[in-house]
């Protein structure tokens, strides 16, 4: 073989390799789900955004809540049978309302268990998926996010503050309109919540929770701890089975070429005669 044929054939398996990487660990992750599935007796459902490496080259991309995202969802809860419990294991920044909104609504209506487990966070739309559950499954140091509704780059609730505190004569037509948006936009996903949320706290706490979240009483990356869910009335549990992190363990990030976080998994014993 002359050189320039062995060039190309390392190019090749150079090329190749990331797609195989990436079936070895679509086997694995199948390999969990069938294995847990097989424990709990249940429908386990993961949905995972993490930054991830896809086609030949491994381009990077980062990962919302989408259409196609809702789509697989419910085609998942619709084949689960109404007296199979679903555990929903999410990892998400967020992504679109619709989409969010859809899944949510389905595990609501379905009729056995649904426990979504967080081991990390679920900010923005994946709060919203996670209020829907009848217990939520935390690890201690996850968080959820508030859900109030963005327009553009401008949280809702500040746009109708900034109007509110000028008046709407001292503003232009498009912000008017952006107000009239961001109203709308409150207003729905507050009763959203209020309805997602009704079978979990007692009535007279609906209303206040709904629009605690809703609202912008907090910036949108604001951190709402297991404890804080636990003060709003919430049926919160602050840990998680071994197995999701394992689970998480399947979801590697990108290699850099200098790491920024290294530790040993076991902590060494010290050698005889150490002191602290």
């Amino acid at each position: 073989m002359d050189v320039f044929s062995l060039f190309w054939l390392v190019l090749i398996l150079f090329s190749l390799w990331p797609v195989m990487q990436q079936q070895r660990i679509q086997r694995a992750r199948l390999a969990w789900l069938r294995r847990v599935q097989r424990r709990t007796g249940g429908r386990v459902i993961t949905l995972i955004h993490r930054q991830e490496g896809t086609g030949l080259l491994a381009l990077l991309g980062r990962r919302f809540i989408t259409i196609e995202d809702s789509e697989k969802v419910l085609r998942a809860i619709r084949a689960t049978p109404p007296e199979v419990p679903i555990d929903l294991i999410l990892h998400t920044p967020g992504g679109l309302v619709l989409a969010a909104e859809q899944i949510a609504h389905a595990l609501r209506r379905h009729p056995a268990r649904v426990r979504v487990m967080v081991p990390h966070y679920a900010m923005s739309g994946g709060t919203l998926i996670a209020l829907a559950a009848d217990e939520i499954w935390m690890d201690e140091n996850a968080v959820l996010g508030p859900v109030d509704p963005q327009l553009g780059n401008y949280p809702a609730a500040s746009l109708l503050r900034a109007v509110a505190r000028k008046g709407p004569e001292k503003v232009d037509d498009q912000t008017l309109i952006l107000a009239d948006l961001a109203g709308k936009a409150v207003h729905q996903v507050a009763e959203t919540v209020a309805e997602l949320v009704a079978h979990q706290l007692p009535p007279e706490r609906v209303r206040p929770v709904a629009r605690a979240l809703s609202e912008g009483r907090w910036t949108h990356d604001f951190p709402i701890t297991c404890d804080m869910l636990r003060e709003m009335g919430f049926r919160v549990h602050c840990e998680l089975p071994d197995e999701v992190y394992q689970l998480m363990e399947l979801y590697p990030q990108p290699d850099a070429r200098r790491p920024s976080v290294q530790y040993v998994p076991q902590p060494e014993p010290l050698p005889q005669g150490a002191r602290d």
